[in-house]
């Protein structure tokens, strides 16, 4: 898949292509039907398929500190479309300037000029340019003149999370923060992760048996309710199963809430420095304090035998 950052990344030869244009945080099972049917529709046309999407989210251009935490970041995201047999990533900077295109100007300068649209395929809620004024109707209205077609993908995906509600973002974002990974992983079409950079903490895991891979995440990242999960951390390229501590640890009474990680059953793992993903199976339970150190290395036990049992019966359904 071919990622360009910026109009001016487009290949100048670039031909007709059908497009899809959204926010697309997480590619959650809802936005894989949009894109899932873009990449059809191309197929059928026999051109490219193009996902546009922007950076920063541009909420915090417009209302800046309203930022959403972040489902997945630009990388994964990349990933996860790709997966999904999108021919082409357009990552669009988004700033006060940008924000000023009204929609007919956002049409002409991204969708006519640079990808030629043969046709854009958006859900029914689809809004764009200045002030989110434009949408659908004015989209179709425009195709006419321009020679693209519009199909809405109105096809609503829901299931048992948030009970009942259409599949959105806001939803997955809602359940990850209430530490809901059966409803996230519902919404997602598979289990959160979170992604960073392991740094060096206070190592009181390796001193107590259980050392673990803090992870420093990037800003924005939804990170889970604090508690203890079931899970895996992925590094190199090998999953492994873990289990996850998200929280201040207030057994210690340390302040800085941190994301941790102990690859169940491995010895001697040196991953300072190196970027991981850890994804999020189950809620085991909340963080506790305890009386006595005996009876903390007695619940971390207890936690991983938990975690090991979900992981292994997880891998065994898949």
């Amino acid at each position: 898949m071919q990622r360009w950052r910026g109009l001016e990344d487009i290949p100048q030869d670039w031909g007709r292509s059908v497009v899809t244009i959204g926010s697309y945080d997480g590619v959650h099972r809802g936005h894989q039907l949009i894109i899932g049917r873009a990449v059809s529709r191309a197929r059928a046309l026999d051109v490219p398929s193009v996902v546009v999407t922007f950076d920063p989210h541009p909420s915090e251009v417009v209302r800046p500190g309203s930022h959403p935490p972040i489902l997945a970041p630009y990388d994964r995201r990349a990933e996860l479309m790709a997966g999904l047999g999108v021919d082409a990533l357009l990552i669009l900077p988004f700033t006060a300037e940008f924000s000023q295109l009204s929609p007919a100007d956002f049409i002409v300068k991204v969708l006519v000029d640079k990808l030629h649209a043969r046709a854009v395929i958006e859900g029914p809620n689809f809004r764009f340019g200045h002030r989110a004024a434009g949408n659908v109707d004015f989209l179709r209205e425009l195709g006419s003149t321009y020679d693209y077609e519009v199909e809405v993908v109105d096809l609503v995906e829901r299931g048992e999370a948030g009970g009942g509600v259409p599949f959105s973002s806001t939803l997955a974002r809602r359940l990850v923060a209430e530490g809901d990974m059966d409803g996230a992983a519902e919404v997602l079409g598979r289990p959160h992760r979170v992604e960073g950079v392991v740094v060096r903490g206070a190592q009181r895991g390796r001193e107590l048996g259980y050392p673990t891979a803090n992870v420093e995440t990037a800003p924005h990242t939804a990170i889970p309710a604090d508690g203890v999960y079931a899970g895996w951390l992925t590094a190199d390229g090998e999953r492994m199963p873990a289990a996850i501590s998200v929280g201040t640890n207030v057994q210690f009474d340390a302040t800085e809430r941190t994301v941790e990680a102990y690859a169940i059953d491995r010895v001697g793992l040196d991953l300072y420095g190196k970027h991981v993903a850890v994804d999020f199976l189950a809620y085991v339970r909340g963080m506790a304090r305890f009386e006595s150190l005996d009876g903390l290395l007695e619940a971390i036990a207890d936690d991983v035998k938990r975690a090991r049992v979900l992981t292994d019966t997880y891998d065994l359904h898949r």
